[in-house]
């Protein structure tokens, strides 16, 4: 055969020219009768998938890598793939531990995600429930729900779906909130910045304040409130101790005394 590269003859299946060194294309081929173990590949393709499979084939990869080994030592040459084999057997030991500190880190954060985004459908419902009240109290001469029924009156005047009532981040129901006493009397009229509606343990019509308050559907981060004025704030909980949840500095005498008389201007 011909030398590529100075025209130089050598034997049939030299693997190098005996003129200029140069490498012939025999050296590239495959010896006769030697071919590469299955077993080695999928063993290879086992440890490779096992970071995408939850290491579900990381034991399969390392029995079958070790069966490619004992093949191909027992093939007097005719079978190759030992490299392939042991880096299928050792491709689950080396990305376990890498693995686990990679969920270790993103585990944490996908706790967070989530936990923002129930607190953020727990806010979307306050907003809605925050409607539902200022059309009840157009409705009624400015009045709010009584809080001995509130959830049962506003379910019936508005016929809401109930879905409003409950907070993701709560493992029960049927209604995670609870209305501020202190804000009946004054109805709509009440101050802006005052409590109406907060986050409490499961119920139906509860009512009372701060001291049924709770933050454990956020984690203990703290918990939404809806004000008077219909706007809702997630309050931290060093900042729980701020809201306004009575009408100090209003005149007991300005209250309303008839249920049918309007509260109060501001």
């Amino acid at each position: 055969m011909y030398c590529p590269k100075c025209g130089a003859v050598n034997p049939d299946g030299a693997g190098i020219c005996s003129a200029c060194g140069q490498v012939m294309a025999a050296a590239f081929q495959q010896v006769p009768g030697r071919t590469v173990s299955g077993w080695a590949t999928v063993a290879l393709v086992l440890g490779i998938a096992s970071p995408f499979t939850c290491m579900l084939t990381a034991l399969p990869a390392v029995i079958v890598g070790v069966v490619a080994l004992v093949k191909i030592g027992g093939s007097n040459g005719r079978r190759t793939g030992t490299g392939m084999a042991i880096a299928g057997m050792a491709l689950p030991v080396v990305l376990l531990p890498l693995m686990a500190l990679g969920m270790g880190i993103v585990m944490p954060a996908l706790v967070r995600v989530r936990q923002v985004a129930f607190r953020k459908t727990c806010e979307t419902n306050l907003e809605g429930l925050g409607r539902v009240m200022q059309i009840y109290a157009g409705d009624n001469n400015g009045r709010f729900p009584r809080s001995s029924q509130w959830c049962d009156l506003i379910t019936d005047h508005i016929g809401t779906s109930g879905k409003e009532l409950r907070c993701q981040g709560a493992s029960e129901g049927p209604c995670n909130y609870a209305m501020n006493k202190a804000v009946e009397p004054w109805g709509a009229s009440a101050p802006p910045d005052m409590v109406l509606l907060f986050e409490t343990t499961p119920g139906w019509n509860q009512v009372g304040g701060p001291e049924i308050l709770t933050v454990d559907n956020h984690q203990g981060d703290g918990c939404n409130v809806l004000f008077v004025d219909g706007h809702v704030e997630f309050v931290k909980l060093e900042s729980l101790q701020y809201l306004r949840w009575t009408t100090s500095g209003l005149q007991q005498d300005d209250l309303p005394s008839g249920e049918g008389q309007r509260a109060p201007p501001r």
